[in-house]
């Protein structure tokens, strides 16, 4: 697989405020467990579920459940390549966004 450059790409599927966030988080890591996600982002369990599986569906992550030697197993989450390729774009449509510094109007200091 060849390195190719991020092409801005504004992607609605990620652009919800929660699931920007989610996505945001796991782009910070290989994977990240379930609780540890939830915690970050600060929203329940549900919301969660229910984001993620928005998420899976999409193809933009993939979930795998993982034996412990004590207790149940636990749920770890992963951008796919897709899904941070696809994240990586739509963050650099949002600066495209932003006005450069040319752009900016002045602005007299108080006084």
């Amino acid at each position: 697989m060849s390195w190719q450059p991020i092409e801005p790409h504004f992607d609605e599927l990620i652009h919800a405020p929660t699931r920007l966030r989610i996505v945001a988080a796991l782009a910070t890591a290989t994977d990240l467990e379930f609780t540890a996600l939830e915690e970050s982002v600060g929203i329940s369990t549900s919301l969660l579920s229910k984001h993620l599986k928005t998420l899976e569906d999409g193809g933009y992550v993939d979930l795998e459940k993982r034996p412990q030697v004590f207790g149940r197993p636990r749920t770890w989450v992963r951008l796919t390549p897709s899904g941070r390729r696809r994240y990586l774009a739509h963050v650099e449509a949002l600066r495209q966004m932003l006005p450069g510094p040319e752009d900016m109007p002045e602005v007299e200091a108080p006084g």
